[in-house]
């Protein structure tokens, strides 16, 4: 097949190449190998089954375990090859002897099945210069999630025209779902974190809001049973509780992600302020995501907020379950840097993107909060999901 990559992907691509290699210089890597498939398609617009060598100087090496055909249709790289026996990497590698590898995704059976077939080179942990460079999105990656995040609101706007008391969870989320997909939503947001996984998004009504859960977030949700608990169950909306709704949607590779909170009739008034001080926290951070600011001191910010409001113990969960963050980054996958939580101090960038979620917990009773997806800018964060923030009664 002939390459059918457009002159934008071509760009793109061409650039993140550069400035890995150029980083990968910096810190004495002779190249980089990149066996996650997230990491493979955003250095070479392919997201078939492969590994992607990129030397610090010359070109790099799709190799395509299935299907090699459909990825020279789809990269704009120059080399794509099938995947080689292993008797021919130690050649394809030449005089590399310091190769960086990501090692937050390199499962060991990999990590040792490229040591024996490359015994000269020596591995060391380049995560950290993806990871970082993955995080400040161009323009194009920009204007992309842009239109995701219009989409995921249009959905969200439908909401009250089927939310009802007496449907179960599955069921709103059914209705959410159909909309996104029709929209064009790819599917499951992709996480980098090792045995996460969430199927696109949470309706939870009441109490079910409040459970505690495996999935790394203030919220999880009762799921369908114990070999998956996390997302909506079969529990039935009831009026005058919290319906809470949080959705990702994965359009053109890339994700967005948003919550807003309902209700059939009307929330108790310390609910609904709690609401109220979760809009205030983000209304509070929101402007402040602005390159150099430190994403622990936002963190501390919101937890000195929630605390002025009496609201401490609920903030991003409850007890030893609480979450301990209050945004984190978002792109490709949903688990980007930077993460808004202690201990991160790189200051943020212009061009990294941010899921931004204070919420509140109250077991027996229900979650509420609100997020929101924003792009770091000089100007300070912008909305990238469009839609009002407050809580919505449905009569």
């Amino acid at each position: 097949m002939a390459n059918e990559s457009g002159d934008g992907t071509r760009a793109e691509v061409a650039a993140r190449v550069v400035d890995l290699q150029r980083a990968l210089g910096t810190v004495a890597l002779d190249g980089a190998l990149l066996l996650h498939a997230t990491d493979v398609f955003y250095y070479s617009g392919t997201r078939q089954n492969a590994a992607l060598w990129i030397p610090v100087d010359g070109q790099p090496a799709v190799l395509v375990r299935r299907s090699a055909a459909r990825a020279r249709s789809e990269s704009p790289l120059p080399d794509v090859r099938a995947f080689p026996p292993g008797r021919e990497l130690a050649a394809l590698f030449g005089r590399a002897r310091r190769v960086g590898l990501c090692f937050d995704v390199t499962r060991l059976a990999q990590w040792e099945w490229w040591r024996k077939h490359l015994p000269a080179i020596e591995f060391a942990n380049a995560s950290a210069l993806v990871r970082g460079q993955r995080s400040v999105k161009s323009a194009a990656e920009l204007e992309v999630m842009r239109r995701a995040g219009r989409k995921l609101a249009a959905a969200f706007a439908e909401i009250p025209s089927f939310l009802r008391a007496g449907m179960r969870e599955i069921d709103v989320a059914a209705e959410i779902e159909a909309r996104l997909r029709r929209a064009g939503n790819e599917g499951s947001p992709r996480l980098r974190a090792p045995n996460m996984e969430l199927f696109t998004g949470l309706v939870c009504a009441g109490e079910s809001g409040a459970d505690p859960g495996a999935f790394d977030g203030p919220v999880a949700g009762r799921g369908l049973s114990a070999a998956y608990p996390v997302g909506p169950s079969l529990r039935a909306v009831a009026a005058g509780e919290p319906v809470f709704v949080d959705y990702t949607a994965l359009f053109e590779g890339y994700i967005v992600d948003m919550t807003r909170v309902f209700a059939v009739g009307e929330l108790s008034p310390d609910l609904a302020r709690a609401l109220d001080v979760a809009i205030a926290i983000q209304d509070e951070l929101a402007p402040r995501l602005v390159p150099g600011q430190v994403p622990a001191d936002l963190f501390s910010r919101a937890a000195d907020r929630a605390e002025a409001a009496g609201l401490a113990g609920h903030f991003m969960g409850s007890g030893d379950d609480a979450a301990r963050f209050v945004g984190h980054g978002i792109g490709m996958e949903l688990d980007e840097l930077p993460v808004l939580a202690p201990g991160f101090h790189e200051p943020l960038r212009a061009g990294q993107v941010v899921a931004l979620e204070p919420k509140f917990l109250f077991p027996g009773r229900g979650a509420v909060g609100v997020e929101n997806t924003w792009a770091v800018t000089p100007r300070g964060g912008e909305k990238l999901t469009p839609l009002p923030d407050a809580l919505v009664s449905v009569r």
